[in-house]
């Protein structure tokens, strides 16, 4: 029997930001089991820890869509690091709360994750981007990609803002849209999209949509993320596209040297709104470092019966 936990991920509260599946002890598991077990809880993402092939690392983490496995994403990532540090304080934590540092071996290699814990209080964690986000040549027509949206082609990019295609361990068409009303009214036709995403690795690249601005005071941007690919209708919060955005970002708004923090706000449409934090360190007009993090609260636990 393995243990398992749900959190909600990117969220202080239950039934916000996005579900996470954690299962405990799969070390001996292989990718056929996990692909179906990933499949039985239908989450966006269940993750599978094991112990760690480096005895100075954490566990080794694999991620798996309802349909693939992932090599990185954003929300197992924090999810799973706060997982397994409430695992090893359990009853130990003060009131003063506990600062840990965490090495998660993923399949884009190893992700270094900061976790802080306070009493009564859901965990933060964040971690170093893996891979810095890096343009991807490819080209995507607005007019397609309105079409696959059910947008006008008027409604596409803002400002100097245009559709740009990106990776930072997954790829993503990160798609501009004028503001908030068409972010809403966005509804992804997958049949449509998969007839013209650029293949990357031999996958399609999903769609991640974002316009400036948010409901919450502090967003930065405002964002929905649709992914034909991986089996997923639209996802309410997603690290590994925030990971790509970042370079859309520092290209379209000319990210000055020095340290930037933006915040994304996802999920809104879904009634799951979801608060990602992105943290940027800029030096000679590129992205040294990048930072990904935010909050996730357990909901559930249990074991499988396998």
């Amino acid at each position: 029997m393995s243990e398992y936990a749900i959190y909600d991920v990117f969220t202080d509260r239950p039934f916000g930001g996005n579900p996470l599946a954690v299962v405990f002890g799969a070390g001996d598991f292989d990718a056929a089991l996990m692909q179906r077990i990933a499949g039985e809880f239908n989450l966006s993402e269940t993750c599978f820890v094991g112990p760690a092939e480096h005895e100075v690392h954490t566990a080794r983490l694999r991620i798996f869509t309802p349909s693939r496995e992932l090599p990185f994403a954003g929300h197992p990532t924090v999810g799973a690091a706060i997982a397994l540090a409430e695992r090893r304080v359990r009853t130990d934590l003060q009131e003063d709360g506990i600062d840990l540092v965490e090495v998660l071996e993923e399949e884009v290699g190893p992700v270094r994750c900061a976790v802080q814990l306070e009493k009564g209080r859901p965990g933060f964690a964040e971690f170093d981007l893996p891979r810095l986000p890096a343009p991807i040549a490819a080209s995507v027509e607005p007019a397609d990609v309105a079409a696959a949206l059910g947008l006008g082609v008027h409604e596409i990019g803002f400002e100097n803002h245009v559709v740009s295609v990106s990776s930072a361990g997954v790829p993503f068409v990160l798609v501009p849209v004028h503001d908030m009303a068409a972010a809403a009214k966005a509804r992804m036709d997958m049949h449509h999209w998969l007839k013209f995403a650029p293949l990357v690795g031999g996958v399609p690249a999903d769609c991640y949509l974002y316009c400036r601005g948010g409901e919450h005071h502090d967003a930065s941007f405002h964002a929905r993320m649709f992914a034909p690919s991986m089996g997923i209708a639209e996802d309410p919060a997603t690290g590994a596209a925030v990971a790509a955005l970042a370079g859309a970002i520092h290209r379209f708004d000319g990210l000055l040297d020095g340290h930037c923090t933006e915040m994304i706000e996802q999920g809104v449409e879904m009634g799951r709104p979801s608060h990602i934090h992105l943290h940027l360190d800029l030096a000679g007009g590129k992205i040294k470092a990048g930072r990904i993090g935010g909050q996730a609260v357990k909901v559930a636990e249990g074991k499988l019966l396998l």
